[in-house]
C-alpha cells in the first residue's frame, strides 16, 4: 500500500490525495504506525476504519465491525499520530449495515469527539439518512458515490445542498474502463459487424501519457552532429 501511495503521489503534483487505511492494519499502535507512514508518502488524508480484518467492500454483504469503544480508540491513536505528522484523520463506520442508522451515528459521535478531521458514515440507505448524519456533525462530511450501492447518487451541487463537503466516486472510471473494454473486445470477434467504440485519437494518447514532455527532454540531450 505505501509503494502504491508514493507512486499515487509523485505523479499527482499538487493534487491531495486520501490515502485508504483500511483498518490501520492492526492494533491502535499499527494505526499509528498506518498513519506516519502514510504522511511520509505524501498522503494529504489518511482514511481509518472500523470493520473487522479482512475489511469487506463498503457496499456489499458480509461486513462486520469492531466493538464501539475499541474503534473510538483507534481514532484516538491516530489523532494523537497526527500530532508529529503532516496529515488529516478520516474516520470512518461501516456500522449503518450492521447495527443500524443510530448505532452508525454515534460512532461518528465518538470521532469527532476525538479530534478526526472528516467523518464518514458508509453506505447510509436514504437521503433522509444522509441529510440527518450531516446536520449531527459539526466537522466535514464525505459521501460514497457507488453506482448500483446502497446510497442514493446524488449530483455535486445537491450533495453540497445536503451538508457533504467531499465526495468519494471510487469505481465510476473502474467501471467507464470495463465497459469500453468490453466493447472494444466485442467488436473485434471475427463474426462482429460493428464499428469500433469511440476511443481517443494516438496523438491524444501520447500526450496523455506524457510522450510530447518526454521528447523534449530527450532532444536536449542528443549530441548534434
Amino acid at each position: 500500500m505505501l509503494d502504491s501511495l508514493r507512486n499515487c503521489c509523485s505523479g499527482a503534483g499538487t493534487i491531495p490525495l486520501i490515502g485508504d487505511g483500511d483498518t490501520g492494519y492492526g492494533n491502535a499502535l499499527n494505526v499509528q504506525r498506518t498513519v506516519v507512514e502514510y504522511a511520509r508518502a505524501g498522503a494529504a488524508a489518511v482514511m481509518i476504519e472500523d470493520q473487522v480484518s479482512p475489511k469487506k467492500c463498503g457496499h456489499t454483504r458480509g461486513k462486520d465491525v469492531i466493538p464501539r469503544e475499541e474503534a473510538r480508540l483507534k481514532i484516538r491513536a491516530a489523532v494523537d499520530a497526527r500530532a508529529n505528522a503532516d496529515i488529516l484523520i478520516l474516520a470512518r463506520t461501516d456500522a449503518r449495515a450492521v447495527h443500524g442508522f443510530d448505532a452508525a451515528l454515534e460512532r461518528c459521535r465518538d470521532f469527532e469527539a476525538e479530534g478526526a478531521d472528516i467523518i464518514f458514515l458508509e453506505a447510509p440507505e436514504s437521503e433522509d439518512e444522509m441529510r440527518q448524519f450531516c446536520r449531527t456533525m459539526r466537522k466535514p462530511c464525505l459521501a460514497n458515490m457507488v453506482p448500483g450501492g446502497k446510497t442514493p447518487i446524488l449530483p455535486p451541487a445537491q450533495l453540497q445542498a445536503v451538508g457533504y463537503k467531499l465526495a468519494l466516486y471510487p469505481v465510476m472510471l473502474l467501471s467507464s474502463a470495463i465497459a469500453a473494454m468490453q466493447a472494444t473486445l466485442a467488436a473485434l470477434r471475427p463474426e462482429a459487424n460493428a464499428a469500433l467504440p469511440a476511443s481517443i485519437a494516438f496523438a491524444e494518447l501520447q500526450r496523455v501519457v506524457g510522450f510530447p514532455e518526454y521528447w523534449d527532454r530527450e532532444a536536449h540531450y542528443q549530441a548534434r552532429v
